[in-house]
C-alpha cells in the first residue's frame, strides 16, 4: 500500500508540474492547464478514498 500511495503522490506532483508548464508555455490560451489540474484533483480524491477504504478494511493498521 505504501508503494501505491507513493506512486499516486508522484503522479499528482507530475500533474501539478505539467499544469505549471502549460500555464507558462500557453499563456492561458489553451485548456491543457485546466485538464492537468482536473487530473490532479481526481488523483487526489482517488488516493484519499483508497486510504480511507484501506483503513476501514484493516489493510492499513490504526494506532495500537
Amino acid at each position: 500500500m505504501k508503494i501505491i500511495a507513493a506512486l499516486f503522490f508522484l503522479f499528482i506532483f507530475a500533474s501539478l508540474a505539467s499544469a505549471l508548464y502549460y500555464m507558462v508555455k500557453d499563456k492561458g490560451q489553451s485548456t491543457r492547464m485546466l485538464k492537468s489540474l482536473t487530473l490532479r484533483i481526481g488523483l487526489s480524491i482517488v488516493l484519499f478514498a483508497m486510504l480511507m477504504l484501506g483503513y476501514y478494511f484493516g489493510i492499513i493498521p490504526g494506532k495500537q
